[in-house]
């Protein structure tokens, strides 16, 4: 097997299919990774959301016998949206992240791995391979690190010559013993801004992220919010953006090379309001084919009370009120009477304190508390 022409013709092949990065490294274990998903864990700093024990994440040999090669792939994604609705007085919206706008991006890296590994089946006897995008156990950043995709910024993010940060990571462990590409040089240097940046100190120092302060994993948590992220969260929705977005490699990089990218608008940057009431159905049909819709409809719904709270949204009340007093789910009815004391209007207060005396979660009522209690401060 002429492995070098092989690779050739399957870098050429990868443009016809529209990936735009390809690069190929070693299966070898990821040593230095391994050391610091230990780290990781005994800090209590992993999101809990990985898959796989730290051998498997760094052991390519667990997961397909007879591993010789990786094959990371990056497909650049927008930063902007075009025409991108406004949030105006009375009409208020949060926003998800870059990552969730458009087609769910896992679809869509699955689709053009699939058809690589099609390509290398009807080229090489033999050939096996596994395939993963972000939910499997391999670490994406570490594969494209090592296969020259770009390297590892502080903020944790691949950051690539051509597209900065802004690509989704996919990859290939395949037992073809392919010639590896070398890594690419780390050009963080002395800057900090992403460290700076960051709301919550969530990136505790360049390269090493506490998972559990990122707002991007807050975001997607399923209980009542922790009180300090509620004053952070802002009008996030799904994820946060800030360490991409204020990086020097960023400036002025936004590619709209794929058309399964590109943000909707009223999905990417959706009216708050509507969400405290929107039907499973409906939010399935509104959101079920971006990847922020993983989680539910719980988070996003409050997030979004947290959103009119962070924009102390008068005409969001009555809503507010409604789902204070009638909604089955105790994180949300508390949240709701969170919110509402945020606001803090007369008919908010009043609503309150009569609820206050019918419910009987314990949990609900300290966030009937908490809201009555910003009139006090």
């Amino acid at each position: 097997m002429d492995v070098v022409a092989l690779k050739k013709d399957i870098i050429a092949y990868s443009k016809e299919i529209g990936i735009d990065k390809i690069g190929f490294a070693s299966a070898d274990v990821f040593t230095e990774l391994k050391e610091r998903l230990i780290i990781q864990e005994k800090l209590n700093f992993a999101s809990g959301f990985e898959k796989g024990t730290a051998e498997e994440r760094t052991e390519p040999e667990r997961l397909l016998s007879g591993a010789k090669s990786i094959i990371s792939i990056a497909l650049a994604y927008p930063s902007k949206i075009m025409d991108p609705p406004k949030s105006i007085k009375g009409a208020r919206r949060g926003i998800f992240c870059r990552a969730s706008w458009g087609i769910d991006y896992h679809h869509v890296l699955r689709d053009r791995l699939e058809k690589l590994a099609q390509y290398m089946q009807t080229n090489i006897p033999q050939f096996s391979y596994k395939s993963m995008v972000d939910t499997g156990e391999l670490s994406d950043r570490a594969v494209a690190e090592r296969a020259g995709i770009g390297f590892s910024g502080k903020n944790t993010t691949i950051i690539t010559k051509e597209f900065g940060s802004f690509v989704y990571l996919g990859e290939m462990i395949t037992n073809i013993p392919f010639i590896p590409d070398s890594p690419v040089e780390d050009s963080c240097g002395d800057c900090r801004i992403c460290l700076d940046a960051c709301p919550t100190g969530a990136l505790v120092q360049g390269g090493q992220l506490n998972a559990k302060k990122c707002l991007a994993f807050q975001t997607q948590t399923k209980d009542f919010l922790p009180d300090e992220f509620r004053t952070k969260i802002g009008t996030r929705l799904y994820g946060c953006d800030t360490c991409q977005a204020v990086c020097p490699r960023n400036k002025g990089i936004d590619f709209h090379l794929h058309e399964e990218f590109e943000a909707e608008p009223e999905v990417a940057k959706p009216l708050l309001r509507p969400m405290l009431k929107i039907s499973n159905r409906e939010f399935r049909e509104k959101f079920g084919h971006i990847s922020g819709f993983w989680r539910g409809k719980n988070p996003l719904q409050r997030n979004a009370m947290i959103a009119l709270a962070h924009f102390k949204d008068e005409t969001a009340v009555n809503d507010l009120i409604d789902v204070m007093n009638n909604d089955v789910r105790p994180i949300i009815r508390g949240t709701a009477a969170w919110a509402l004391g945020k606001i803090g209007t007369t008919e908010a207060l009043i609503a309150i304190e009569e609820a206050i005396h019918k419910e009987t979660d314990d949990r609900v009522r300290e966030e009937m508390k908490k809201g009555l209690h910003f009139q006090e401060i």
